[in-house]
């Protein structure tokens, strides 16, 4: 539902920097009282039922990217994952951000901190792929991928390492044909050649990492937290895997962020 202030402030910066024009759909008059009076306004009070009417846009091809305001995200994600009226695609959705650092030479795409909570090898490959084709819709042509694990050897009492090592299998035998993959990779050997050098690990990944892989959402959602936070990364962030680019906003967002998240569903779709 559009009646929601950190929604409409979003959009409206959005279209004065000419990056969307904005469809609300909601209370006419919640949203007419929030000064969303400018955009086109369909009125419909069932919080459910405007998800399902944003989702008819998209498949009407009316408008090209879906965001959620005030509903909860269940029911939002819900609306998108019906089979009759909703997004599906039969890929996985998964979250993924993209963060600019000064002490990083290039973007860096972080996988699924908010979607897939402890995923299995199946659901990684999905995650892989719609994190592949982010990168690429940014121009980055064949994106490099880590593997995260706490360690860069595989050990079969650590799942992530033995998913890793399968999932590099994978590519190896022409799984994800545009992209480098690579792990298992901790973190320091996926963003630091010196440290790979250290420790005498050869990969055409460390160093020059695009998509982190992380093993589930508690570890990406507090790593990307903790650079947006703590070391002042510009961020980012799209659900990814349905039928187009979905901006799922939340009240703790910046300014900033709310707006580099339209802008990246713009380019994505």
């Amino acid at each position: 539902m559009a009646q929601d202030p950190a929604a409409i402030e979003a959009v409206k910066r959005a279209n004065d920097e000419g990056i969307a024009v904005a469809v609300l759909i909601g209370d006419e008059r919640k949203i007419v009282e929030l000064g969303g009076e400018d955009f086109e306004i369909i009125d419909i009070k069932d919080k459910y039922e405007c998800a399902l009417r944003a989702c008819e846009l998209i498949r009407d091809k009316r408008a090209d990217m879906i965001m959620k305001g005030y509903l909860p995200t269940p029911s939002f994600l819900k609306a998108i994952l019906d089979k009759e009226r909703g997004l599906r695609t039969g890929r996985t959705l998964s979250h993924c951000a993209v963060l600019e650092l000064d002490s990083y030479p290039k973007l860096l795409l972080i996988t699924d901190g908010g979607m897939c909570l402890r995923p299995d090898l199946k659901t990684k490959l999905d995650i892989i792929k719609n994190a592949i084709d982010l990168a690429q819709s940014l121009g980055i042509e064949q994106p490099k991928v880590a593997v995260l694990a706490s360690v860069e050897k595989v050990d079969p009492k650590l799942e992530d390492t033995v998913h890793a090592a399968k999932i590099k299998e994978l590519w190896e035998k022409g799984e994800f044909p545009d992209a480098v993959v690579d792990g298992p990779l901790a973190l320091d050997l996926a963003v630091s050649k010196e440290a790979a050098r250290r420790k005498k690990v050869d990969s055409p990944v460390t160093g020059d990492v695009d998509i982190l892989l992380v093993p589930d959402v508690p570890t990406g959602n507090i790593f990307a937290k903790g650079l947006i936070y703590l070391a002042g990364a510009r961020a980012s962030g799209l659900v990814l895997g349905a039928v187009c680019p979905v901006v799922l906003l939340s009240r703790a967002d910046t300014p900033a962020t709310k707006l580099n998240s339209i802008a990246l569903g713009a380019i994505h779709s």
